[in-house]
């Protein structure tokens, strides 16, 4: 009985398997085939459609960028300080001046071969950010310090260090000190929205003294508390007191005490995620600083122009295509140097011996000099 009740079993387990077989279209066999054939694809056909792909990505990247926005409005849009002599100051006939202006104007001269093509926003502190993030602005070329929470939490990416910088105090002569340490107990002015507090916190702490911040949102405001006499000392980038102390009464009754207490490495900050953006904009500075080294000026560089030097050959665009790299033409880094300069010569006029501040080179001089700045190779 069990061997009868057996043998039913397995024939009618026979009967089914050959039944599912030999039907025309089994169960799964469409999505088995619809699998199969996209495992297929996708491990032999990249090779063939990659590059296709690669370059319509791009193709739309490149009509999303900010450098074909900046070209189809005809004007760059560059966020400034709201009054910063030596870096970015407007005059009383809107004229505006400084380092940093001369940085925006280095990347409008690249694009635009004109230096008219743009739109200036002042811009405090608080204010700087916010302005580049919503896309108010192209480009931040408004003395702003480059820190790894501002380059990895805000969205941003900074291009070149246009000045290096460090933090000092400016104080009263009357006041008798002379030194970072005659500071103890001392009530300190600055302003929001800047390492500047985090410093002095810094700085104190390690030492054990103590004081007193008092923050103005505005540069001015801090300025006017500063020389009314609200607090015993005034703190912000050095470049930065050397300008405030001539906007007091009496500039000559101040003076800028000796220690820096921070690096406070000044740089150029564009959105994060358009490459090509990032790359005209850090090439169109170090623009200045090579042709510095190669000892090209706004003067001399349409004489250059004969030259049989390979290096500035390339770097004027006679022997080269660098400028379609850029999105730009070959001749960009002329533009560069004929309508803004190089960089000792924006340095000079707006902040060194040219100019009021009469600031040294020190770091910012090239690096055969001394000093931190130093071209990338166009090559």
């Amino acid at each position: 009985m069990r061997n009868r009740f057996t043998v039913l079993i397995i024939g009618i387990l026979i009967g089914a398997a050959l039944i599912y077989f030999l039907r025309p279209n089994p169960p799964g066999w469409e999505a088995a085939q619809t699998g199969a054939s996209s495992s297929i694809v996708s491990v032999t056909t990249p090779t063939a459609t990659a590059p296709a792909a690669t370059g319509a990505a791009t193709a739309t990247a490149a009509a999303d960028s900010t450098l074909a926005a900046v070209k189809a409005r005809g004007y760059l849009k560059c966020g400034v300080s709201q009054g910063l002599p030596g870096f970015s100051n407007a005059d009383d006939k809107g004229q505006w001046a400084g380092i940093d202006v001369d940085t925006c104007r280095a990347i409008a001269a690249a694009i635009f071969g004109d230096i008219s093509k743009i739109r200036y926003s002042p811009l405090s502190a608080k204010e700087r950010f916010t302005a580049l993030q919503s896309g108010e602005i192209d480009v931040l070329t408004r003395n702003t310090t480059l820190t790894l929470t501002r380059d990895t939490s805000l969205g941003f990416d900074f291009t070149a260090v246009n000045y290096f910088d460090g933090q000092g105090f400016l104080v009263k002569k009357e006041s008798g000190i002379t030194d970072a340490a005659g500071l103890n107990g001392a009530t300190i002015c600055l302003q929001t929205g800047t390492t500047t507090e985090l410093n002095v916190a810094d700085y104190f702490r390690t030492r054990n003294m103590t004081y007193q911040i008092v923050a103005f949102d505005r540069n001015d405001e801090t300025l006017s508390a500063y020389e009314q006499g609200r607090c015993d000392a005034l703190t912000t980038d050095a470049s930065g007191l050397y300008a405030e102390r001539l906007e007091l009464k009496d500039p000559s009754a101040h003076i800028i005490l000796p220690e820096l207490i921070s690096k406070e490495p000044l740089a150029v900050a564009v959105r994060q995620g358009d490459d090509q953006w990032e790359d005209v904009v850090r090439w169109s500075f170090y623009a200045m600083l090579d042709a510095e080294e190669f000892g090209l000026t706004s003067a001399n560089v349409d004489d250059a122009k004969s030259t049989p030097s390979p290096e500035v050959r390339r770097f004027l665009g006679l022997d080269s295509n660098f400028g379609s790299m850029l999105g730009l033409s070959n001749d960009w880094a002329y533009n560069v140097v004929k309508l803004v300069g190089n960089y000792g010569e924006i340095f000079e006029r707006n902040v060194g011996k040219e100019s009021q501040l009469g600031i040294p080179r020190g770091l910012n001089a090239q690096w055969k000099r001394g000093g931190l700045m130093y071209g990338m190779p166009i090559r």
